[in-house]
């Protein structure tokens, strides 16, 4: 049996880094601005579909969505499927109505509609909540995935400040994309889904050779279970599980943290055509649900597995997946786990990275309009980019010392909130023809997300626990507000 030691641990880590930096040199050979931010436009769509997996499922989702299986709040169960069923919906309506005016106005930021449609003013805080909640979001994972180095470092008895952990994590981020972007992101990317999903099967492989039982009966096992009932229509609204309530809140998700954010949309901006773009998010859109179904099989044979041994399970229930693997299954299962833990980090925080560098050239530096000497702009990107490697840095290294997971995980979930400006922002410009007030879009983009927290916070929905539906109550009342500070042009006036 192979013992896990630090340095096999770190010996793997390390091949694996090469891996993705050889793929970086291949794809930034000639690499321009117009290949690190939208690859050319030459992307394989294929690629692009299979790689927007691990991006979908970042580390957090890696190891939460197997814990939420056996809790007895949101997402219990295999009810998390019902907002699955809910992102197709969603990918429908990105591929039908989003994508055709990506490509229709050849945007490289999807937030420059905004500038068109309404503004200036609405154009710069579309873009804004979006850096907001990336820089946040980002954060979040990778501080979660420092953590997990942390914990090797101490297990193997190597003492390791954690700033240098943090700063290790980041800059193997910035040396295998700061030169070929999103083009290097599209195959490095791809190479890490296959690994995360890798992880999940050899994973379930491990608990059925443990639990002597083959495939076929391991998944007799789950379904005879507790844990497999998807479907919630008894509970009523207040349930937070109610099949509806999930249903239209995974619509909302897709349109909103993928149609109308950056990060995700830039990948599908790569594609050659309009039809290869629409090809690629029907094709994510499908594996995406059995990828998932993947994980919630995963969570109810890990509660099965913990029952079968007589093991506690830890009061955290994101603790479960990676207790087992590291400490209740053979050593390889704890590699896997690792391999896939980082894979599934870092799928996201690269591409996210790459989006942040983008939007702030293209929506705050102008590079789109500015015509600077090429070899200045390219200079230009690399230092956005460096310092929003060093923002991260410095905002993973305050949630290390807050050390408090209430704070923290209040603070990404009120990145979540930025998303309904952005959502109203858009809904209002496609769904009418109507003039707004400039002066009045960042008042109303502000206060928003402030009155929907407030709301919530207390209760005004009697006992209706509004979960991820608070980003349509965000998005609404960005409309209405956009609406009453609306007007129709003279020469739109039918009279």
């Amino acid at each position: 049996m192979i013992d896990i030691t630090a340095g096999l641990i770190f010996g793997i880590i390390a091949l694996y880094f090469l891996v993705l930096m050889l793929i970086s040199y291949l794809t930034g050979k000639g690499a321009n601005n117009e290949t690190f931010f939208v690859a050319n436009r030459q992307s394989p769509w294929y690629l692009v579909a299979f790689g927007m997996i691990g991006t979908s499922l970042s580390g957090v989702t890696f190891i939460s969505i197997p814990g939420q299986v056996g809790g007895d709040d949101a997402n219990m169960a295999f009810s998390y499927m019902q907002m699955v069923l809910g992102y197709l919906l969603g990918y429908v309506v990105i591929a039908t109505v989003l994508l055709p005016l990506y490509y229709r106005l050849k945007l490289v930021s999807i937030y420059t509609y905004l500038e068109e449609r309404f503004g200036f003013y609405a154009y710069k805080t579309g873009a804004a909540y979006f850096l907001l909640s990336r820089v946040i979001g980002a954060s979040f994972r990778l501080y979660l995935v420092a953590i997990v180095f942390q914990t090797i470092c101490t297990l193997t008895g190597i003492v390791v400040p954690f700033w240098l952990t943090v700063l290790v994590t980041i800059l193997l981020i910035w040396v295998y994309t700061f030169k070929g972007g999103i083009k290097t992101i599209v195959w490095t990317d791809t190479l890490q889904t296959l690994f995360m999903l890798t992880a999940v099967i050899l994973t379930i492989f491990a608990i059925g050779t443990a639990l002597e039982k083959n495939i076929s009966e391991l998944t007799g096992l789950v379904w005879q279970s507790d844990y497999s009932q998807i479907f919630f229509f008894e509970g009523g609204w207040s349930d937070p599980n109610n099949f509806f309530k999930q249903f239209i809140s995974g619509a909302l998700i897709a349109i909103v943290m993928t149609g109308l954010d950056q990060d995700m949309m830039q990948k599908n901006l790569t594609c050659r055509s309009l039809k290869e773009a629409q090809l690629n998010i029907f094709s994510f859109s499908i594996v995406l649900v059995f990828a998932n179904l993947l994980f919630l099989i995963l969570g109810a044979l890990l509660y099965l597995y913990a029952s079968n041994i007589g093991l506690m399970i830890p009061e955290k229930t994101d603790l479960l997946y990676p207790t087992i693997a590291l400490e209740h299954l053979p050593p390889t299962a704890g590699i896997v786990f690792i391999l896939g833990l980082i894979a599934a980090a870092y799928s996201s925080a690269d591409s996210a990275l790459t989006a942040l560098t983008t939007s702030f050239c293209v929506d705050f530096l102008g590079f789109e309009q500015k015509n600077n000497n090429i070899k200045n702009k390219q200079k230009t990107r690399w230092m956005v980019h460096i310092g929003f490697s060093v923002l991260l840095f410095v905002v993973i290294l305050i949630f290390h010392a807050l050390s408090n997971d209430s704070v923290i995980n209040t603070l990404f979930k009120a990145a979540g909130y930025t998303y309904g400006p952005i959502l109203g922002l858009f809904a209002f410009g496609m769904l009418t023809e109507l003039k707004v007030r400039e002066q009045w879009v960042v008042p109303i983009c502000i206060a928003a997300p402030i009155y929907s927290y407030f709301l919530s916070y207390n209760d005004f929905f009697i006992g209706f626990k509004i979960g991820f539906l608070i980003i349509l109550l965000n998005g609404g009342l960005t409309f209405l507000g956009l609406l009453a500070a609306s007007y129709v042009e003279e020469s739109d006036e039918l009279f």
